[in-house]
């Protein structure tokens, strides 16, 4: 190829190329003579060859050769060579590239020449690449700019004071003069500068902005202007006139009136009118309306109009378009806490969007119906909810789970709903709930004692019908297993009588255990069932003890654990039996007598007699035992026990309150088991502790994050965290993470939700347990998931950074905290 082949020739023939290898020999046949011709120094064909490269450029090969190129073509007095220098200065030079400073003293001339074509060249290079550096020495200049008798040289001049604004911050005073007085120009393109120029200005500087809002009157008549003047061909678009200039004029009024009644009342008469007269069929008449509805929502508008601006949104939802409905769901997020009613007349047309075939739209209609369910609508809401979780994307059923869960909590119109709510949800999608629904769950069951006959019925069913679900399969078989002898006596008078055998209730849960789809700790939650039921069924003991029997040879661990001390206590233990696997007492939540069940490594003790995942490790009450029926001779059941757990030989006094044994007695037990062993069979009252003091660690944005602590001896420390939101919008999707060195091992438990609603009326916990593994000083423990203790000493420095992660309004929000202290433990910790 020749190098003086015009552009047009060197397009055609890279376009024609059939290979990528072929472009390419084409394109460095062409790079290689316009390097050789701008070695050349009387170079005629400059320019022609600079825009070949700009091509190449385009095309994504490299170009950076040409750069000094452009810094001559710019020096050059001819036009035509200055307007290609130009553009390629724009394309191939950034302000991090050395050449750019070679061209501030060009520019500074052509911002005074005569041409304006010149200067606009000029202005349009300093506003797309200009530095740091050249905007400070260029400044000066574009400010005698903006006061120019040419319309054509000040909006340009504007636009660059806005680059210059964003790059150099201070700047933004010298600017601020000239930029009021364009507000007086009749030339839209003036005035669509001056307007982007002052709402940068504003969102600057606070004291800039007081300064502007003595220039709301003269907005208002401009917009006035804008929305009833006739048809101008020059600035019409699809029959609005200047839909540009009136979208940025709302969004600088929306800056103007946040938060200043004054400047609000001032535009409440004109938002009104935009709203009412601005065509909604078109797509510029839906944007001009939009900013009217971001703009009045944002400033303190009057009720009226804000009503107004949500039935706007409410039009948008029947719109065709996806992304306008989309749009109008987000802004429907962010002022549903604070408009709640209005925006209830549009929910039967939100809930519609859940059924839309777009991803995006779904997920946003489910935020904006969660957000919508409230003590009224509770359940013809929870209706439309559970019909949606039967069929939504498998993305979406984890939230919807969870929404779903929070709602129900919230706004039960009673216990029986509530349960048969939740057990809805595990049956459609067990396998996307969270972790900690199954304890909750089961407190929630436990709780509801005049349903316990309702509900393990219900389970059994549901057991019987699908075992795949493993939340919903858990939860049955700790059912089953606190409540089988209601199950097999059949007296439930609100669910349809089935008879239901023994022989029934163990091939269920013998079916989960031997299942393939069954987890470790689904089979867990059997294997404990069923030893459960030995104490409240009588013809079935014996096939209850071959099952466990078969489990003490498992090769699963935590399994072969659970059946070896099952077996012990038909064995050795069996006057024991009956006591130990009592009923559950009524777990209280977030009760200072349920402490969590976790071993120094966060896995479950290997003294536990059930999985991590199960009901027991998550809440275990100290006082479980103290329901026990001992008799006379109970202290010598007592020394039973610790020797099942293999105590050492140490003679402790006993308190006379055990099973009435006398004073003085000697038990075999360990020199702090056995004391701790007498506090959980109620023969020790505890003495009283002191409050941890609780210190705020965290505030920003409405959102406050407290921290107490408490000492266990001097080896361990558990954190308390504890968040409220104090804004009138509710927050979801909260969650903490934690961070710690490396020497200290930290372990989370399950926060006690991820919702905070607003004003403050409910908080979330989330505690922290934090230990060192290299220096243990005691274990102790209880059998059968009693209660389990480690202790490990701190003797680092100990520092906690704390992310915070919520959602609000349809917004994100993330930030980081240290604490470098902790209350109560500065002894040890600083």
């Amino acid at each position: 190829m020749s190098p003086s082949v015009p552009l047009q020739e060197m397009i055609r023939a890279i376009r024609s190329a059939r290979t990528q290898c072929e472009e390419r020999g084409v394109i460095q046949r062409e790079c290689a003579a316009i390097r050789a011709q701008f070695r050349q120094s009387d170079n005629g064909g400059r320019s022609h060859n600079l825009a070949k490269l700009l091509y190449v450029h385009m095309l994504g090969y490299p170009a950076h050769f040409g750069q000094m190129e452009c810094v001559r073509m710019i020096a050059s007095p001819r036009y035509s060579e200055k307007r290609v220098g130009y553009l390629g200065a724009m394309m191939l030079l950034d302000e991090k590239q050395d050449a750019s400073l070679l061209i501030t003293n060009s520019i500074k001339n052509d911002l005074s020449h005569s041409n304006q074509y010149v200067q606009s060249l000029a202005l349009c290079t300093l506003a797309c690449m200009g530095s740091a550096e050249m905007c400070r020495d260029l400044a000066p200049e574009i400010d005698r700019l903006l006061r120019a008798s040419n319309s054509y040289i000040k909006k340009k001049a504007a636009l660059c004071a806005v680059h210059i604004v964003r790059k150099v911050q201070d700047l933004g005073e010298l600017f601020t003069p000239a930029a009021r007085s364009l507000l007086s120009e009749k030339n839209h393109g003036v005035l669509h500068g001056a307007v982007v120029l002052i709402t940068e200005l504003c969102e600057k500087n606070p004291e800039t902005l007081e300064r502007f809002r003595k220039t709301v009157p003269d907005l208002v008549q401009i917009m006035k202007g804008l929305a009833i003047s006739g048809y101008s061909p020059e600035h019409d678009v699809a029959g609005i006139s200047d839909p540009f200039l009136q979208v940025r004029i709302l969004r600088l009024l929306r800056i103007l009136g946040r938060n200043n009644e004054q400047a609000s009342d001032a535009m409440n008469d004109l938002l009104a009118q935009v709203a009412t007269n601005t065509d909604s069929t078109k797509t510029v008449g839906n944007a001009v309306l939009y900013e009217t509805v971001l703009t009045v929502l944002d400033i303190k508008s009057e009720s009226g109009l804000r009503v107004l601006a949500v039935n706007i949104l409410g039009r948008f939802l029947l719109n065709n378009d996806r992304n306008i409905r989309y749009i109008a769901m987000t802004s429907l997020q962010k002022i549903v806490g604070s408009d709640h009613n209005a925006v209830q007349r549009h929910r039967g047309t939100i809930v519609d969007c859940l059924k839309d075939q777009d991803a995006s739209v779904k997920r946003r209609a489910l935020d904006l119906s969660l957000a919508l369910v409230s003590a009224t609508n509770i359940r013809s809401m929870m209706k439309e909810l559970l019909l949606f979780l039967s069929s939504c994307p498998p993305e979406l059923r984890a939230q919807a789970a969870s929404g779903i869960f929070n709602a129900a909590e919230r706004y039960a119109p009673s216990q029986r709903w509530h349960i048969d709510t939740i057990l809805h949800v595990l049956t459609t999608a067990g396998g996307d709930v969270r972790d900690e629904t199954v304890p909750n769950l089961i407190q929630l069951i436990t709780n509801a004692s005049e349903l316990h006959c309702y509900t393990v019925h219900k389970l059994y069913r549901a057991l019987l019908a699908d075992i795949s679900q493993q939340s919903l399969v858990q939860v049955a078989c700790w059912c089953i297993g606190e409540y089988g002898d209601l199950l097999v006596r059949g007296e439930c008078q609100e669910i349809e009588p089935v008879q239901v055998t023994e022989d029934d209730v163990l091939d269920a849960l013998e079916t989960v255990l031997q299942s393939h789809m069954s987890s470790p700790a689904t089979r867990g939650f059997a294997l404990t069932a069923t030893m459960k039921l030995s104490t409240r069924i009588t013809d079935n003991v014996d096939r209850i003890r071959s099952i466990v029997s078969i489990y003490g040879s498992c090769i699963d661990v935590e399994l072969q654990q659970r059946a070896v001390e099952y077996n012990a206590l038909f064995k050795k233990y069996d006057h024991m039996r009956a006591a130990v696997l009592e009923r559950m007492p009524v777990i209280e939540k977030n009760s200072p007598r349920v402490i969590p069940m976790e071993s120094p490594q966060g896995r479950p003790s290997r003294t536990s007699s059930q999985p991590k995942s199960s009901t027991e490790s998550h809440w275990c009450p100290n006082h479980l035992l103290t329901s026990f029926s001992l008799p006379v001779c109970g202290v010598s059941q007592v020394c039973d026990l610790l020797d099942l757990l293999g105590g050492s030989e140490e003679t402790l006094q006993p308190s006379p309150a055990v099973g009435g044994s006398a004073p003085g007695l000697p038990i075999h037990t360990a020199s702090t088991a056995g004391g701790d062993l007498l506090d959980l069979l109620g023969g020790l009252e505890p003495a009283p502790i002191a409050p941890a003091p609780t210190v705020p660690v965290y505030e920003k944005e409405g959102v406050t994050l407290t921290l107490s602590c408490e000492k266990q001896s001097d080896s361990g420390l558990t954190v308390t965290l504890t968040a409220s939101n104090s804004t009138d919008s509710d927050i979801s999707s909260f969650t903490l993470q934690a961070a710690v060195p490396k020497s200290v091992q930290l372990h989370m438990k399950a926060p006690s939700g991820d919702f905070l609603p607003a004003r403050g009326t409910a908080n979330v916990t989330q505690m922290v347990v934090l230990n060192n593994p290299n220096k243990v000083v005691s274990v102790e423990a209880v059998p059968i998931r009693t209660a389990s203790k480690s202790f490990f000493p701190l003797q680092v420095n100990l520092k906690m950074r704390i992310r915070i992660s919520y959602t609000s309004q349809g917004s994100a929000f993330q930030d980081t905290v240290q604490i470098d202290s902790f209350p109560g433990f500065s002894a040890a910790i600083h």
